[in-house]
């Protein structure tokens, strides 16, 4: 019981906090309305000093005898009396007053009902009868306690929407609740995700599957001598399902599972984010075992290395320090398992990756082939699809997607076949959509020029015909010259099996293929166009990376010329020299130029052999727009038994 005394000890602190605030709050909104009255009061005495004069009443019965006040204002303490026009009352001391003054005297209660009878006598107007005044007790109420209530509640409602706007719980104690963590807590199946949702994870998901299982038999792992990780860090590509595994996970653990975003612990506020740190680990360890997870961790745990040149955060370095003293400092929080996710564990801070903190890294990659099949399979469930849907086609012909993409592309499927009034997604309807979410959508809308065209048709050409002449080349799928997106045309090509690595032979084609519409255009129009810009640029890139990443270059060996970091920091890259001379620098230039002259040879000496299917492919763009992948290798077919490949 001793826990919960101590958690009932430590509310009612708070309780106690909270209450001495709003108290302090009200006495300075008190203090400062009796500062403004009695300011207020002040200054109209002043005022009065200055413009008025103070008379005998005595005076002021004679004053209307002789026909020389016009009017006269009963007010509470005073009567407020103002002279006939052309008439100036001079006082004791010699100063005149003309009509442009007031004169007042104090009131006589007895003599009150006198003065109005004379006044109506001697035609002497009064604006005002004389009431008596109100309650002392109303009259406080009204001046000082009203004005203080309307002041704290303004006050009160802004720190309620500031809070709002810095992530607090709001209300009364809004302000008081700034620091606090707003993590969502998922008990069980609420977030309605479970492993059987995701697909084409299975190491992933394994990995996680030991922690959840460590979570509700710790005693298997503690009899060996095992400790529970501390945290799991998902690294991966965007669009690979980091988000979708912490949300099986939080279906499959069955222990509370706060989940947040890195952004939510960063606010204009020094010091609030750490705040929210402690809050969050404070709230997860009263309910240990359980699972915290951190979205977007870089947001938070960048590398507090870059703003040593470039100027850093402080309010971002405070949080990642009080996110590591939680994490493994000397008040451990047993039991809690700290999950997060990120695309970029490049730049995260050495100290939040080392074992003690995030003990394993869980890779959560693109998807092979069969897991690519899978995660259709997961996207067509509640998706009628046609006779000829082959899944396994569908899955081969998207090499690279995640499953963010996988699942857009079923999505597309779908919404062309709505577009065509089918009840059905045909194997077409995907197809298409593969193109769409590679290229974007058919531009059939834009008037292109017949010169326009025939270079487009000839470029595309090129780029098919030297494909099909590489053998290591994935295969020609598609070519077209309906423009899409911001091309004018494209070419596609499907590899037939998942690489995990490139060779020097492959990257050296995929240059020579890249060149392919250049060449065709000068050899064929005796002119080039800017079309190939895109093109050139890739196949530089390539190269570039031949020579000073992979050490494929003969002349300067296995040698890697980058420091092993794209560092997106500006400090760092501001700090950091090129790791070679300019010398160096100059035959890497050569070098790259070299691989590009080569291939840029090669390209034209394949093209320059085979202009007869270069034409015949080019003619039948212009007149189709698009050719398929049997209507390409028809071309062919004649001659396919003497095609030599070069």
């Amino acid at each position: 019981m001793e826990p919960n005394n101590r958690n009932n000890r430590n509310r009612g602190d708070k309780n106690r906090r909270r209450g001495g605030g709003m108290w302090s709050i009200v006495l300075w909104a008190l203090l400062l309305t009796i500062g403004v009255n009695y300011l207020s009061v002040m200054l109209d005495q002043a005022r009065t000093a200055e413009s008025s004069c103070e008379i005998a009443y005595s005076e002021l019965v004679e004053l209307v005898e002789e026909g020389k006040v016009k009017s006269i204002e009963f007010g509470d303490t005073v009567f407020t009396i103002t002279p006939v026009d052309g008439f100036t009352y001079t006082d004791d001391d010699g100063k005149s007053y003309d009509q442009n003054y007031t004169l007042f005297t104090t009131i006589i209660p007895d003599a009150t009902e006198k003065l109005i009878t004379l006044c109506d006598e001697h035609g002497v107007t009064y604006t005002k009868p004389y009431q008596a005044p109100i309650s002392p007790i109303l009259a406080f109420m009204v001046t000082y306690i009203l004005p203080t209530v309307l002041m704290v509640g303004a006050f009160m409602l802004l720190m309620n929407f500031i809070t709002k706007k810095s992530g607090g719980m709001g209300g009364i104690g809004g302000i008081g609740n700034v620091g606090k963590a707003n993590a969502k807590v998922y008990m069980e199946k609420s977030t309605g995700v479970t492993f059987a949702d995701v697909a084409g994870q299975d190491e992933a998901k394994e990995s996680l599957v030991e922690i959840i299982d460590f979570l509700h038999n710790p005693e298997k792992y503690t009899a060996i001598g095992a400790k529970i990780p501390k945290g799991a860090l998902l690294v991966g590509s965007p669009g690979t399902g980091k988000t979708l595994l912490a949300k099986a996970v939080a279906g499959e653990a069955k222990v509370p599972f706060f989940s947040i975003s890195g952004s939510d612990f960063v606010e204009m506020f020094v010091g609030i984010g750490a705040s929210r740190v402690r809050d969050l680990f404070a709230e997860a360890s009263k309910v240990a075992p359980c699972i915290i997870f951190i979205d977007e961790i870089d947001t938070i745990g960048k590398s507090r290395d870059g703003g040593r040149y470039g100027g850093g955060n402080d309010e971002r370095e405070q949080t990642l320090n009080q996110l590591l003293v939680e994490m493994d400092g000397f008040g451990t929080n047993q039991g809690v398992v700290v999950m997060a996710a990120t695309n970029r564990a490049d730049i995260l801070d050495p100290a939040l990756l080392r074992p003690g903190r995030f003990d394993r890294q869980v890779y959560v990659g693109l998807p092979d082939i069969r897991g690519r099949e899978e995660i259709l399979k997961i996207h067509v469930k509640n998706k009628p699809l046609a006779e000829d849907v082959d899944l396994s086609t569908v899955a081969k012909g998207t090499p690279g997607f995640t499953g963010a993409d996988l699942e857009n592309l079923s999505n597309e499927a779908a919404l062309l076949a709505a577009r065509r009034g089918s009840k059905l997604i045909t194997m077409s309807d995907f197809s298409e959509a593969e193109i769409k979410v590679i290229a974007g959508p058919e531009k059939k809308s834009r008037v292109v020029s017949e010169h326009e065209r025939k270079l487009t048709a000839y470029h595309e050409a090129g780029h098919a015909i030297v494909m099909h002449a590489l053998p290591t080349h994935d295969p020609v799928h598609q070519i077209t010259i309906v423009p899409r997106g911001g091309a004018g045309g494209m070419t596609i090509s499907l590899p037939t099996e998942d690489r995990s690595y490139q060779s020097k032979r492959y990257m050296e084609e995929q240059i020579v293929s890249l060149l392919g519409g250049r060449v065709a255009e000068k050899l064929m129009l005796g002119d080039i166009s800017t079309g190939a810009s895109n093109d050139i640029q890739r196949a530089s890139q390539i190269a570039r990376k031949m020579v000073t990443v992979y050490g494929m270059s003969d002349r300067l060996g296995s040698i890697s010329f980058e420091s092993g970091h794209d560092e997106i920091f500006i400090g760092r890259s501001m700090a950091q020299a090129k790791p070679y001379s300019e010398q160096v620098a100059a035959q890497i230039d050569e070098e790259v130029k070299s691989i590009v002259d080569a291939a840029y040879e090669r390209c034209e000496d394949i093209l320059s052999r085979d202009q007869k299917h270069l034409i015949a492919v080019a003619e039948f763009l212009l007149a189709h727009e698009t050719m398929s992948a049997e209507e390409f290798e028809a071309v062919f077919t004649d001659e396919a038994a003497g095609h030599d490949k070069i």
